[in-house]
């Protein structure tokens, strides 16, 4: 079974030369799950535990007003410029940037089918024609392991969009590792569109939120940027579902679209920092995951075999309760009738019968019945008899319902259950130890590792 899932792992080497260690990591732990054969999804649903197969990377949900630089900066960050600037908002839509081998523009429908954890995106009214992926070959940064979510510039007034953006957006957050808002210290950056949908997110994604002050080169001189970041910060707090202390806003711009004579700090490698740190996150989560589902699934298939085990005590106890009462059913109507025989059958029938010796110890062993029967009156008799009737009716009936036996597992389903746990528990297990080994070369020594 082990030598199978060795096999299919090097299956494309090609592949694998081109993928970073955290790809490959995140792609392997894909795998073990989604295997057709062997895969721990398939082994989970013959247990009745629902599984999910791990994300390959991380999304990054982006909103703000329009204008703010959320394309920009997406176009900064794979270093290259797919994501349209400056779009009029009534063309605007939701684009799903994410890496791919080839340079690709998927709409409607397609992106959807990219998705399946987004299809449910689909029962908004109107938002599958608004929606848009722009697939990029960029490896820069960590591009590879990022899906970015570019969301409609968000503005007041009696701007009608052609779906409930508000609904769609905080959907989207609910599935979103890192949600970033960005202000635009230009145009609209205290949007009441805007800031409802950031307190509405807040609420539920609070430890995913990060707050940046955008095209902080455009805001003037330093007085000027510290007077827009405390207006917003007010702004922000005056909400309840934001009013916290300690709010961080980092000042950012696009590097290659400043002019050059700003002397504002841009924090903009924070943001990448903040990525970088939520895909070594993911990571960790994906291997803890995996051991723990090893686990439920070695416990699951421990309880089946148990289960079976006490299903197959619980039987023979059951066969021995139907063999008592079915023979004590059998037994009293039987004795009565062979006393009725032999004490009314002559010594010659019974010698031709069975033979005079043995008629003379069935009587012998009989006696007692006999005894009991001359002090029954004979008007009783029948009443006895029907009384008998009705016993042994009823120890037939408890054999029945006492004796009722429980299925059992077919030797070939406790080795298949057997080599399932053994080859989650040395296999996957063992496989698991090995990439977070490699996982945690990254960051540590070889000394530190033993």
């Amino acid at each position: 079974m082990s030598g199978k899932v060795r096999q299919r792992g090097s299956a494309n080497p090609s592949d694998a030369a081109t993928l970073s260690l955290n790809e490959r990591i995140l792609k392997d732990c894909h795998n073990l799950y989604t295997d057709s054969e062997q895969g721990l999804i398939k082994i989970a649903e013959k247990l009745n535990l629902r599984l999910l197969a791990p994300r390959k990377k991380i999304t990054v949900l982006l909103i703000g007003n329009h204008s703010a630089g959320k394309s920009s900066f997406i176009n900064w960050y794979i270093e290259e410029h797919v994501q349209r600037t400056g779009v009029a908002i009534e063309t605007q839509g939701f684009c799903f940037v994410t890496s791919g081998r080839k340079r690709e523009s998927l709409t409607g429908n397609a992106t959807l089918h990219l998705y399946p954890h987004f299809k449910e995106l689909a029962k908004l009214e109107g938002v599958v024609e608004y929606l848009n992926t722009e697939i990029s070959t960029s490896k820069q940064k960590k591009f590879s392991l990022v899906t970015f979510v570019d969301t409609p510039g968000l503005v007041d007034g009696d701007m009608k969009y052609p779906f409930d953006v508000d609904k769609a957006i905080l959907w989207l957050g609910d599935l979103a590792d890192l949600i970033f808002v960005f202000f635009d210290p230009i145009g609209q950056a205290l949007c009441k569109r805007t800031l409802n949908i950031v307190e509405k997110l807040n609420e539920k994604h609070s430890d995913h939120m990060r707050f940046y002050l955008s095209k902080a080169d455009e805001a003037g001189h330093e007085s000027d940027r510290q007077r827009v970041l405390m207006q917003i910060v007010q702004e922000l707090c005056k909400r309840p579902g934001l009013n916290r202390t300690g709010f961080d806003m980092p000042t950012i711009f696009v590097p290659s679209m400043s002019s050059g004579k700003s002397r504002c700090v841009n924090q903009i490698e924070e943001v990448c920092k903040d990525v970088e740190k939520t895909i070594s996150q993911m990571i960790q989560n994906t291997l803890n995951t995996l051991e723990t589902d090893c686990e439920q699934i070695a416990s699951l298939i421990d309880g089946k075999l148990e289960e079976d085990r006490k299903a197959a005590s619980d039987n023979r106890w059951a066969w021995f309760k139907w063999l008592t009462f079915s023979l004590l059913g059998f037994l009293i109507p039987i004795l009565l009738a062979t006393h009725f025989l032999v004490s009314n059958a002559s010594k010659d029938v019974l010698a031709q019968t069975v033979s005079l010796p043995v008629a003379e110890a069935i009587k012998l062993y009989l006696s007692p019945m006999s005894q009991m029967w001359k002090t029954i009156p004979k008007d009783w008799h029948h009443h006895v008899i029907t009384a008998i009737a009705f016993i042994s009716i009823v120890f037939f009936i408890l054999a029945k319902v006492t004796s009722k036996i429980k299925p059992r597992l077919s030797r070939k389903q406790k080795k298949t259950l057997v080599e399932q746990k053994t080859y989650v528990q040395s296999t996957v297990k063992n496989a698991k130890e090995k990439l977070y080994s490699e996982y945690l070369k990254q960051v540590v020594t070889s000394q530190d590792l033993h």
